[in-house]
């Protein structure tokens, strides 16, 4: 199958138009586009531009908030509670975490939640942001759709519910962990059945137990969590401290935006940050995490396996990669966004190459 690439400041000029198109002030238009094109920069394919059209499907119908008046609801020290107002994700967890991490200078740790936010792209671009500022981040979030029952349950109750975290290193690529608390996010089903492709065993069963392939029926069936009934404990912690915590959606009270694309989601999700120098000399810690990672890469490997990767590597290497090449993206998807160009009258996306 052929993919063509684009490169960053198209695939940045294209979602900002879109949006500008869809009702966004300019300067909400060009935030989102970064955060967006960002995503499909490392490598997370199901939370770029493949989300632009159920964006704008949800936006049409008048289930997101265009203009949000995003504002603390309450507040302490080292914590705050964010009212989203609707707002795109995107938007509502860049307020977020951009508190957090002022609110960590001070105090050395800050915690910061939000309800009636919405979807906000992969985990780690939030997490990521305090490594700018020589900080550790940590994100919880409630999934946009329930696909989990509870361990030997049939009721779908929890979602994919990821985290992320964010080490600082020194000389070495920082550690970077996103991970959903099912095998597989819902979002790479859907690029599968966008694709035409088969999901491989392990990331879906019917509601007889029996492996689900086919990502077109996946709602015949469910997500397995991680770790067997370790993974579903973990999406119902991780479901509490950025939904129930927060008075988001959780539970029987999540919408599920890919049947639902009026309803107002109410997503809750939560920011940590951590700033090493309230433990000790900043340098020093990086240094110890530098001699970790390296400790980790030079064990002694198993047969056939030719490297020991650490977390955030790989997408490391795929943003190094899109950065100089261009991000690919299948035929499906780029001529659903043609269609999407024609709908909102804005100039396609120009594809740099063809792989």
């Amino acid at each position: 199958m052929t993919h063509s690439r684009f490169k960053l400041p198209e695939l940045e000029r294209f979602i900002q138009d879109a949006m500008l198109a869809l009702g966004f002030p300019k300067n909400d238009s060009r935030t989102i586009a970064q955060l967006m094109a960002q995503a499909d920069l490392q490598g997370s394919d199901g939370h770029g531009i493949f989300r632009l059209a159920p964006y704008a499907k949800r936006i049409k119908a008048g289930a997101i908030n265009l203009r949000p008046q995003i504002k603390v609801l309450k507040e302490k020290p080292a914590m705050a509670l964010i009212d989203g107002d609707n707002g795109m994700g995107h938007l509502v967890m860049k307020f977020a975490t951009e508190l957090a991490i002022q609110k960590a200078k001070t105090t050395g740790l800050a915690w910061v939640g939000t309800q009636y936010s919405n979807h906000a792209g992969p985990a780690s671009l939030y997490a990521k942001m305090a490594l700018e500022h020589d900080m550790l981040g940590l994100y919880f979030a409630v999934g946009n759709a329930n696909h989990l029952p509870p361990w030997g349950g049939l009721d779908m109750l929890l979602s994919t519910n990821p985290i992320a975290a964010a080490i600082p290193a020194l000389d070495e690529t920082p550690i970077v962990l996103d991970m959903a608390t099912t095998v597989a996010a819902y979002g790479k089903v859907k690029a599968k059945a966008q694709n035409g492709e088969m999901m491989p065993h392990g990331w879906m069963v019917d509601q007889k137990g029996q492996p689900l392939l086919d990502p077109k029926q996946s709602d015949q069936g469910f997500l397995l969590p991680i770790g067997g009934y370790k993974g579903y404990g973990l999406s119902m912690i991780v479901g509490i401290l950025a939904g129930t915590l927060n008075g988001a959606a959780m539970g029987r009270n999540v919408i599920d935006f890919n049947k639902d694309a009026s309803s107002v989601t109410n997503t809750g999700q939560a920011i940590v940050i951590i700033d090493p120098d309230a433990f000790g000399d900043i340098q020093e810690f990086k240094k110890q995490t530098d001699r970790l990672i390296q400790d980790i890469k030079a064990s002694r490997k198993m047969p056939g396996v030719e490297r020991i990767w650490l977390p955030g590597e790989q997408s490391h290497l795929k943003k190094l990669d899109h950065l100089k090449n261009g991000v690919a993206l299948s035929p499906a998807l780029i001529e659903q966004l043609a269609l999407l160009a024609q709908e909102l009258s804005i100039a396609p996306l120009l594809a740099a190459q063809e792989v």
